[in-house]
């Protein structure tokens, strides 16, 4: 498809009636990363910056992914669950840029958008590789952020806006949605590659083995949905910030650790991690091993800008799917 990402002078009335007449664009950079939604970064004449998001279908690079129907992962993206999620991590003292302005009716682009605080552009996970003396103190506080949201408990598992409206499914076990979902992402990718569809009885037998071992739980946590330290922000203060979280949903906090622990790896017990179930645990690892070889292979086969980076993160786990089975 053809994308056309906003350009400078379709902001000149957002900059005008958000920071007055006087104020003037100097600066729009589109920021790389994104794949869902476009993220920019304006630049006002006062020398202040704000960040802009934009849910359009031409910043969208994801085609259509394999669904299990009452899977709360699915279509993580749009203005309505960022508000929604953007008000819940607020109320429970997780620090995420501060909101402006939100728009859903087309006032200054045919996009929802919203813009935000600009809390800088150091991420986490560079400050962990560069410095991690100074990466303890927002490793700590994102811990403790953590640890509020991860007590944060609900009756119900799906999306905030979801659960608001009513219309989160509730008639199956959160584990029972993974073991459908791996099973998706599994067909989908053996379509793909000889290998996995080789392997992809024995890779099944696996995750049905995982499953069983998982006993019921009906209390669900608040979780990010795929934290890593390329999700948070470092303030110059030292402040962790929480990004991307259009994710955000109640479910089972292992969802949350399995991710954790892949993304942080020797980090991680910095984050003070709550208690966890071992067995529901591991099938959620295995299931999001498998969901980070379809998800990079689906993408890989569009106009995505970094398909190689994609093609290299299945290949690594494919290597680790295959060698679990």
């Amino acid at each position: 498809m053809t994308r056309t990402f906003v350009q400078a002078e379709q902001l000149h009335d957002l900059v005008a009636e958000q920071f007055g007449s006087h104020s003037r664009l100097t600066g729009l950079e589109r920021l790389t990363g994104g794949s869902k939604k476009g993220v920019y970064r304006l630049g006002l004449d006062d020398q202040k910056t704000v960040i802009l998001y934009v849910w359009a279908a031409g910043e969208n690079y994801w085609p259509p992914s394999p669904t299990v129907p009452d899977d709360p992962f699915t279509d993580a993206s749009g203005a309505e669950l960022f508000a929604a999620n953007h008000a819940a991590l607020v109320a429970a003292g997780v620090r995420v840029p501060r909101l402006i302005m939100l728009d859903r009716d087309g006032r200054y682009l045919d996009a929802d958008m919203a813009l935000l605080e600009d809390a800088g552009a150091l991420r986490l996970e560079t400050l962990i590789e560069r410095d991690p003396a100074a990466a303890a103190a927002p490793l700590s506080a994102l811990g403790d952020a953590l640890r509020r949201m991860h007590t944060t408990f609900g009756p119900r598992y799906g999306k905030l806006a979801a659960i608001a409206h009513g219309e989160a499914s509730q008639t199956r076990r959160t584990e029972d949605i993974i073991l459908d979902r791996a099973l998706g992402h599994l067909d989908a990718a053996a379509a793909r590659d000889p290998r996995l569809s080789a392997a992809r009885q024995r890779i099944a037998a696996h995750l049905h083995h995982l499953h069983v071992g998982v006993a019921p739980r009906r209390e669900y946590a608040l979780v990010h949905g795929e934290l890593g330290p390329d999700h948070v922000l470092v303030t110059p203060s030292g402040e962790p910030v929480m990004i991307d979280i259009e994710g955000l949903t109640y479910f089972d906090v292992e969802w949350e650790h399995a991710w954790l622990q892949m993304r942080f790896g020797e980090a991680y017990p910095a984050l003070h991690p709550v208690d966890l179930d071992l067995d529901r645990l591991a099938l959620y690892r295995y299931a999001q091993v498998l969901s980070l070889i379809e998800g990079p292979l689906r993408i890989a086969d569009t106009d995505f800008p970094d398909r190689r980076w994609m093609r290299d993160l299945a290949e690594w786990n494919i290597s680790k799917a295959l060698a679990a089975i």
